[in-house]
């Protein structure tokens, strides 16, 4: 039998239009369906693929149900012994959470390749088609298995993989990680193997009405940060809190004591760093337990995922 590549689209900047060929700026998200976009690139016309439009939606609106939507397609078609590998479209504003999403629950011993367009399908500019072709060109290449994200010609692990400019088509890095490859004239060349997901959480832990997960929300420490907008969300009977910290994770006094109110109080919390690059080391493993090397915004990603899975135990 012969082995497709199924391409799921969710919508974003790489399917966005815009009234002018020169405006990379002011364009509506999500107009073009994705086998249109696969239609647009040529080579691929010759490869087994299949479409399927999953959503349509600009990502900064992504929510939890349509990430359990995308992972319910996602598993269906890894688990189909004809789909060599998975690409995923996306937009670049919560491509990173997505990634990280996907990883954590799907753990996939499959490529599944993201990617996504700094520019709309309209630009003069338009950087969609060679994303697209270089994704499924690293798909199909099956070296860099589990979840990656290609933009610009390089491939980032989808758990390490971060935005870092709001404009330039190489927006994406790993930070200290570094790439997983390049893809270049359509030839793949490998230059790190994927971290493993040591314990995914698996699809039962997301399979409860979406509407009705966890809340999990980011706080940020800063000069004069005084913690009364924790002690607001533990009023709201939040579930979860990241906190993004100056430096290793470091917290103003203030905020530090509202964090432990909320601890005690049967909050969980994870410490982050808001700087660019680099994990969040030491410190109090109980209540203020650091996220690693995540991200802000993948801590609240893993903060949820764990408290969907403590779910499911009880």
């Amino acid at each position: 039998m012969q082995s497709k590549i199924v391409i799921l689209g969710t919508g974003g900047t790489i399917a966005g239009t815009a009234a002018s060929a020169v405006d990379g700026v002011g364009y509506s998200a999500a107009r073009i369906g994705v086998a249109q976009l696969v239609a647009a690139v040529p080579p691929l016309a010759q490869l087994p693929i299949e479409c399927e439009q999953v959503a349509q939606i600009d990502s900064k609106d992504m929510d939890f149900a349509t990430w359990q939507r995308l992972a319910q397609r996602a598993a269906f078609h890894l688990g189909c012994a004809e789909v060599a590998a998975i690409v995923v479209t996306h937009g670049t504003d919560t491509l990173e959470e997505t990634a990280y999403f996907l990883h954590r629950v799907l753990a996939p011993q499959k490529p599944l390749v993201l990617t996504a367009a700094m520019r709309p399908a309209t630009s003069l500019q338009a950087d969609g088609p060679q994303n697209l072709l270089d994704a499924v060109r690293l798909a199909q290449d099956g070296r860099v298995v589990g979840v990656s994200v290609v933009v610009a010609g390089r491939a980032w692990a989808g758990a390490e993989v971060r935005k870092r400019h709001s404009y330039r088509l190489d927006a994406f890095d790993a930070g200290d990680a570094g790439p997983l490859a390049t893809i270049e004239e359509g030839q793949v060349r490998c230059l790190a193997v994927p971290r493993p997901c040591d314990a995914p959480i698996g699809m039962a832990a997301i399979a409860s009405d979406s509407a009705a997960w966890p809340r999990v929300e980011i706080v940020l420490s800063h000069a004069g940060a005084n913690g009364a907008l924790v002690d607001a969300l533990v009023a709201q009977q939040v579930s979860g809190l990241v906190v993004a910290g100056t430096g290793n994770g470091r917290l103003s006094a203030a905020l530090e004591a509202s964090l432990r109110r909320a601890a005690q109080a049967g909050v969980r919390v994870l410490r982050a760093s808001r700087c660019a690059s680099g994990p969040v080391i030491g410190g109090d493993a109980d209540e203020l337990p650091g996220a690693g090397a995540l991200s802000a915004v993948q801590a609240r990603v893993e903060l949820l995922l764990r408290l969907l899975g403590a779910r499911q135990v009880a």
